[in-house]
């Protein structure tokens, strides 16, 4: 039996699945993953990325923040690739219950996910710093320098997670509550390297825990099935 059987096998018999994943998941839509070898992490600014995407860089360099999130981390008319659209598919199906994602680009939304917890955010939301105003993505794609509320004046936030700050506790409560109750968690296109939300699958005591990522990671020894692979082609194999 090869792996892409063995992981339909398990789909086939799970009624309770969850997807937790990472940068891998949209790599194959052309989006770079950071700790690539042709990432973000990887090329040379004034200052490391890790530096330029912290909430103390964010108040302190506001502008060399918002040339850095422009330039690298806003990447418009990208598309759902064959994950995306199988998870979507699964959904449907009623057998997956969530997705948990660290990207920030919204595509499982726009591949028809519904339940989908953005541990890290999107860049498709921005809200004003003083009066909450709700902005999408042009409020800061389509501007120079620091981006204004047209209400109040307040500078405009993304709505991301930045370094040194808090993952939300609706999201995390929601997330932890999917973990806990999934019979098969299915982790994808992510290096378990970032924590607190690598952490997370900790809480996961089901039945089938399966690992699709092209390189090993901390978790290959407690899956069931390992399949080191990229993620859209082995999802886009399966029979849905």
């Amino acid at each position: 039996m090869t792996d892409i059987e063995k992981l339909q096998a398990i789909i086939d018999g799970s009624d309770n699945i969850v997807f937790f994943g990472g940068a891998g998941v949209s790599t194959e839509s052309g989006i770079p993953d950071f700790r690539s070898v042709d990432g973000l992490y990887h090329q040379s600014y004034d200052y490391p990325p890790e530096t330029i995407l912290s909430a103390t860089f964010y108040y302190s360099h506001p502008e060399e923040f918002f040339r850095f999130y422009r330039d690298k981390l806003i990447v418009k008319n990208v598309r759902p690739n064959k994950a995306h659209t199988a998870l979507a598919k699964l959904e449907e199906t009623g057998k997956l219950k969530a997705v948990i994602t660290q990207n920030i680009d919204g595509l499982h939304q726009l591949a028809g996910s519904r339940t989908v917890y953005e541990l890290h955010g999107s860049i498709l939301r921005n809200y004003c710093e003083k009066c909450g105003k709700a902005f999408g993505i042009d409020a800061v794609a389509g501007t120079k320098g620091i981006p204004f509320c047209d209400e109040c004046g307040g500078r405009i936030k993304p709505d991301v997670v930045l370094y040194e700050e808090m993952l939300d506790d609706n999201c995390i409560r929601g997330a932890v509550e999917a973990i806990s109750d999934a019979q098969t968690l299915i982790i994808g296109g992510t290096s378990l390297a970032v924590y607190p939300a690598a952490g997370l699958i900790n809480y996961f005591h089901g039945r089938h825990l399966v690992l699709i990522n092209k390189s090993r990671t901390s978790a290959d020894n407690a899956a069931e099935l390992v399949i080191h692979d990229a993620i859209g082609e082995v999802l886009g194999a399966l029979r849905i």
